[in-house]
């Protein structure tokens, strides 16, 4: 198939929300400027008020449509129904290439009956699972099957794509590494505001994310007095733990808690931004943060040390609170400094959604060219 004439991409995800729906809407818009036509299929239970908004804007670009089906976080019966409606979609629209992202998504995007290119980005997913659980050895052995029906692998990091080689196999498809980035007017300074907290976390209240573990650290730090307070900002499935955590501990004048606001709102509200993950795959918000000249401490974790590069020794390592509080404590201390300024340079140079668009067209283009026009 040729791609001298734009090509018509069908994005398939789950949930609008997080670094994957970020992933997607920019990609999505960056190829419309490009000339392509794309359309997105996502699912019509959740998202909230902003992703609303968000797709609202995308209905107005997607040429191919805006599709919300249910789609269960679990295996189960709707999945049937999905696969169906996506199926469906695809071949009304014609699409040359079936995008999907996220476990769902791309399961979704492999399995529908279509002769376009299929496409899968995983965005961590089943990699987060550990292959000897139930669970785990369930979804890896479908990631395995799955890959039988895949044209083209696309990872946010080359540690998503060592990953997928230590728990899948090695790719028999076109496997490429294409960086998460951010806009140009990301690249603008965010200070601190004069009544900031000493620390800020932004994204989902999950185990995952650590942030039971900046509790931990915080807790340290107040109690000896080396920092005074933090605000917590987002929302997820443990938010009413962590909430209870805190008042259990007394300490919910010092710590609290902002719900979902923007990032670079939020960035204003603590000096320093602390991401205490235990896995990760290439986070939006430390590149938000790096663009920012955001202050930061953060996990050495998934593909973060591609992002800091040179400086990636002052990453800390996870689940370990006592390291993170010291951490902290040393970023406090100290103002902005050259590892900032470094930091901002090299997302600006490496990490844009000019960089990502380019990376993932070229991507498409090589598998196009690599695969029969008729591929079951």
């Amino acid at each position: 198939m040729s791609t001298s004439r734009p090509l018509r991409i069908l994005h398939v995800l789950r949930a609008p929300v997080g670094g994957l729906f970020r992933h997607v809407v920019d990609l999505a818009r960056a190829q419309v400027e490009r000339g392509h036509m794309i359309g997105i299929v996502a699912d019509a239970t959740t998202g909230g008020a902003e992703a609303e908004t968000t797709l609202k804007q995308l209905a107005a670009i997607s040429k191919l449509g805006l599709l919300r089906v249910p789609m269960g976080r679990n295996l189960g019966l709707s999945d049937i129904v999905a696969l169906r409606l996506v199926s469906a979609r695809a071949l009304e629209s014609k699409a040359d290439v079936l995008h999907g992202h996220g476990a769902k998504g791309g399961a979704y995007a492999r399995l529908a009956g279509s002769t376009a290119l299929r496409v899968y980005t995983p965005h961590g997913g089943s990699m987060h699972y550990n292959p000897s659980s139930p669970v785990g050895f369930l979804y890896i052995n479908l990631e395995r099957l799955l890959a039988r029906r895949t044209d083209l692998l696309l990872f946010e990091s080359e540690y998503a794509l060592a990953t997928y080689r230590a728990k899948i196999g090695i790719p028999k498809a076109l496997a490429r590494v294409v960086h998460n980035g951010v806009s140009p007017e990301e690249l603008a300074p965010v200070i601190a505001d004069a009544d900031a907290r000493d620390v800020v976390f932004v994204g989902e209240l999950r185990k995952l994310k650590g942030v039971d573990l900046l509790i931990d650290a915080m807790a340290q730090l107040i109690s000896e007095k080396r920092a005074q307070s933090a605000i917590l900002f987002g929302d997820g499935p443990d938010s009413a733990a962590c909430r209870a955590e805190v008042e259990k501990r007394g300490l919910s004048a010092q710590i609290k808690f902002g719900g979902s606001v923007h990032a670079r709102e939020a960035f204003k509200r603590g000096r320093v931004l602390v991401v205490p993950s235990r896995a990760e795959s290439l986070p939006y918000i430390v590149l938000e943060a790096a663009a920012a000249s955001v202050p930061m401490v953060v996990t050495r974790v998934g593909g973060v040390p591609e992002i800091f590069g040179p400086d990636a020794a002052e990453l800390v390592e996870p689940n370990a609170f006592g390291a993170l509080a010291d951490a902290i404590h040393d970023a406090l201390k100290t103002r902005p400094t050259a590892r900032t300024e470094r930091l901002q340079r090299r997302v600006a140079q490496s990490f844009t959604v000019a960089a990502m668009t380019d990376g993932i067209l070229a991507a498409y283009a090589d598998a196009l060219a690599s695969r029969p026009l008729a591929d079951g």
